[in-house]
């Protein structure tokens, strides 16, 4: 974790160089200093440019946290699902998150309205609506006798998820003035990103994050199996309940501020378990640190590779991600 840590560290100040103006690493790094609350008073910004700055602080700064607290949400909600529904394949849009979100955005968009919220623009607003809405009748549409099932719940979500899609592409096909803006928003992007995005992710990442890391005991027994786990002392019915209801919030902050992004929920917590074994309590934090890293890695990508135009994050999270999860895929089997 200590490596790790400084890695992400190190990640942060270079992304923070990189971009239509090249900023060095070591001006970058005291810039950063500067902002940190125990260390601004040790660093000295008289030799550096204030256009440097400016760049660092209201431009790209907010954009590393942004994206490297949502990638922490996405690994971490991936790695949570991935035990306690006992499917290697699950991802934070298992259970229709994303496409609630989507659909939140997308009647925002075709409404457009300049009405905002906590620093937030309409439309992340009823994405984050959207996605608690979608997630909320998933759980209502599979129970059965008051109860619901790991199984029923993956497949009312993967239904919804469906339906969903199918509405946001009657939209797109019926409002051609709208369309891009909302493909756009599909594939992800943390080019709107500012401090008052960053107050509100890393307000609901922080408190949401506490409450699932606390699991991560109850998650190992879990993985075991639900009678054991039952056997044990753990009820699980509360557990699953507390640690879904916690994720979506979680995952419905995360996508509000920066549209859909996939494969980060899915390969990370792949990645840290050949890394550092399955239990929790390792892998939950670790997960954290290297989506955090992933995200801001590819952020970094997307907004330098065509400059001065973008390449939404979306995009580069696949690239990097369908192949390694194939590998992945691979390598098990064998």
């Amino acid at each position: 974790m200590p490596v790790l840590i400084i890695a992400l560290l190190a990640i942060v100040i270079a992304a923070a160089c990189v971009g239509s103006a090249n900023i060095p690493y070591l001006t970058a790094g005291k810039i950063i200093a500067s902002d940190i609350p125990f260390l601004k008073d040790l660093v000295s910004l008289e030799d550096v440019p204030n256009k440097y700055i400016t760049i660092v602080n209201n431009i790209r700064f907010p954009r590393i946290i942004v994206s490297g607290c949502v990638g922490m949400a996405l690994a971490l909600v991936g790695g949570a699902y991935q035990g306690i529904l006992g499917n290697p394949l699950a991802d934070p849009n298992i259970l229709g998150v994303s496409s609630g979100a989507a659909a939140g955005a997308t009647i925002a968009i075709v409404f457009g309205t300049s009405t905002g919220m906590l620093g937030l623009s309409f439309t992340s607003i009823c994405a984050f609506i959207g996605a608690l809405i979608t997630v909320a009748l998933v759980f209502f549409l599979s129970l059965r006798k008051g109860k619901t099932s790991d199984i029923r719940l993956l497949l009312t979500g993967t239904a919804m998820s469906s339906a969903l899609s199918a509405f946001i592409s009657l939209v797109m096909s019926l409002d051609k003035d709208n369309l891009e803006r909302i493909y756009l928003w599909t594939l992800g992007s943390f080019s709107a990103s500012n401090w008052s995005k960053v107050k509100f992710i890393v307000l609901f990442s922080s408190i949401c994050s506490v409450v699932v890391l606390l699991f991560a005991r109850e998650l190992d027994i879990i993985a075991v199996g639900s009678d054991t786990a039952v056997t044990l002392g753990v009820a699980t019915g509360k557990v699953k309940s507390v640690i879904i209801l916690v994720s979506t919030m979680l995952v419905a902050s995360a996508v509000s501020v920066s549209g859909i992004i996939g494969f980060v929920g899915l390969i990370v917590p792949h990645c840290v378990r050949m890394l550092f074994g399955a239990s929790h309590r390792r892998l939950l934090p670790a997960s954290m640190v290297l989506g955090a890293m992933f995200m801001i890695f590819c952020d970094s990508i997307s907004r330098t590779i065509i400059a001065p135009s973008e390449v939404p994050v979306g995009v580069i999270t696949a690239v990097f991600g369908a192949p390694y999860f194939i590998f992945l895929l691979h390598k098990s089997g064998k």
